[in-house]
């Protein structure tokens, strides 16, 4: 795929005229880091404040009569479990129990539920939706018409208010996973995020998302933060111990296996994959998600085999792995078989381009979360 191939987010000048490092992903040009760099933006989020464009994610409107029990048939959440102005994270499961895709469900109403999927998953989640809907109910890809962004860190609350002037007060205690539309449904916020700090995402019309960006930013510099790209969210996330799809889910890799399960409504009569994720829960995954911590010089990447601790066989394989900022030392999420008993507490090893580096298996987060 080349530049011209990508789809551009409605930031792409601000980020360019920046001074932002883009890339692809998921089908998009977007911002991989800016000029102060990965560490510096990760640092800011976990100490201040940072910005984030994810106007890459998929906006899926499912409305009319019956449309969140229709939603409910499909996804794995129980969205009888939540209540209008909540969000819920959820699965979007295949017939043998693998993770087609991961999203966010705002329940607005009984007849009324946003959808905001991976970039690569957006259009066939849209499809598989569409087949199954009973009549009245629509889904929506809005894909390109809608951006979101997101404000993480601890003094995001602060840097959003500033940005939002009298609207704020429409947010003000908001609870962790509640949302309010502001400005007569214009510009939609909710208290969530994918970096395990207070935090804010907002999804808002693509034409209006220029002016937005550049009052949170303005707002976010200050607090002390700055902008902040794909690479600072991919550290954050794994420092939290939070799956991304096609690394720790992906349809070979079920949600029993990627320490997912809390996400599956296993009391609901129906959703994809159910027969096969109940079926597998009775006799138990083969592997699981693990976190190791390395406690030698290495940094641990993506594919590398887990050994036990005195070698031998791979025993797993590294799903993420990244060097902590925080930490400052290797982390590593990866699933590892079952029948290796490998819990917290226990030691492994990561082979590191020929060479075994330690690590121990921690429960995670490795840092603490301050989501809640």
């Amino acid at each position: 795929m080349t530049d011209l191939d990508l789809i551009s987010s409605p930031l792409h000048d601000r980020h360019t005229a920046s001074g932002a490092t883009m890339g692809e992903f998921g089908g998009w040009s977007m911002p991989i880091s800016y000029p102060a760099g990965t560490v510096a933006e990760h640092t800011c989020v976990r100490e201040s404040a940072g910005l984030f464009d994810v106007s890459h994610l998929g906006t899926v409107p499912v409305a009319g009569p019956g449309a969140a029990a229709h939603v409910n048939t499909c996804l794995s959440a129980d969205l009888e479990k939540i209540g209008p102005g909540k969000a819920q994270y959820t699965l979007a499961c295949n017939a043998d129990g693998g993770v087609i895709d991961d999203m966010i469900a705002y329940l607005a109403s009984p007849d009324e539920v946003l959808l905001v999927p991976n970039a690569a998953n957006s259009t066939r989640i849209v499809e598989m939706l569409q087949a199954g809907a009973p009549d009245g109910v629509t889904v929506t890809d809005r894909h390109s018409e809608l951006a979101v962004l997101a404000v993480q860190g601890p003094r995001s609350a602060e840097a959003l208010a500033s940005a939002l002037g009298e609207a704020a007060g429409e947010i003000d205690g908001l609870d962790y996973m509640a949302f309010r539309d502001l400005e007569g449904g214009a510009v939609r916020v909710c208290r969530s995020g994918y970096t395990g700090e207070l935090g804010y995402e907002l999804v808002l019309d693509a034409a209006a998302a220029p002016a937005m960006w550049d009052a949170l930013l303005s707002a976010v510099q200050a607090v002390g933060g700055g902008p902040c790209g794909l690479a600072a969210r991919d550290t954050l996330r794994t420092e939290m111990g939070y799956p991304l799809h096609g690394h720790e889910l992906s349809e070979e890799i079920s949600p029993l296996q990627a320490g997912s399960s809390w996400a599956v409504g296993w009391d609901k009569p129906a959703f994809w994959g159910r027969d096969a994720l109940v079926a597998e829960k009775e006799r138990g995954p083969a592997r699981r998600l693990r976190a190791l911590r390395a406690t030698g010089r290495g940094v641990p990447r993506a594919g590398m085999a887990v050994l036990p601790v005195d070698g031998g066989e791979p025993i797993g394989t590294v799903t993420s792995g990244t060097f902590s900022p925080t930490l400052r030392t290797g982390i590593a999420l990866a699933l590892v078989e079952t029948a290796a008993g490998v819990k917290p507490g226990a030691a492994v090893q990561i082979e590191v381009r020929g060479r075994a580096l330690p690590a121990d298996v921690v429960k995670p987060p490795f840092v603490e979360s301050h989501v809640r």
